[in-house]
C-alpha cells in the first residue's frame, strides 16, 4: 500500500520556521516528481512546491518564493520543505504529493495522483 506521510507540522508565530518532512513507503519515488501542497479554510487547495526526480529541479508558488525550499534524500525516501518567514497566509494544512511524471519538464500543471493526509500548520501570534 502506498502511503505518504507528512510531520513536522505545528504552531509557530510570524516570521518563524518549520521543517515538513513526507516519508514515502509501499514503492519507490525516487524516480517521481513530488511536491507539497496547501489548503486554507475556506480557501482552494493549491501548488506551494515541487521538485524533480533527482532534485535538480524545483519550481516554486509566487507567494513563498524565496522563503521556502523544497528538497529530496531518495535513500531516505523522503521530501522535505523547510518554511521560513512564515506569515499569517501560510497558516493551511499542507499535503505530500507525487506524481507519475519525473518532473523533467515541468512541474507545475502535471498531475500528482498520490496524497498525504496532511499535516496542519497555524502561524499565530
Amino acid at each position: 500500500q502506498v502511503q505518504l506521510v507528512e510531520s513536522g507540522g505545528g504552531l509557530v508565530q510570524p516570521g518563524g520556521s518549520l521543517r515538513l518532512s513526507c516519508v514515502a513507503s509501499g514503492r519507490t519515488f525516487s524516480s517521481n516528481a513530488m511536491g507539497w501542497f496547501r489548503q486554507a479554510p475556506g480557501k482552494e487547495r493549491e501548488f506551494v512546491a515541487a521538485i524533480n526526480w533527482s532534485g535538480g529541479r524545483t519550481e516554486y508558488a509566487d507567494a513563498v518564493k524565496g522563503r521556502f525550499t523544497i528538497s529530496r534524500d531518495n535513500a531516505k525516501s523522503t521530501v522535505f520543505l523547510q518554511m521560513n518567514n512564515l506569515k499569517f497566509d501560510d497558516a493551511a494544512v499542507y499535503y505530500c504529493v507525487a506524481s507519475p511524471s519525473t518532473g523533467t519538464l515541468r512541474l507545475k500543471g502535471i498531475p500528482y495522483d498520490y496524497w498525504g493526509r496532511g499535516t496542519q500548520v497555524t502561524v499565530s501570534s
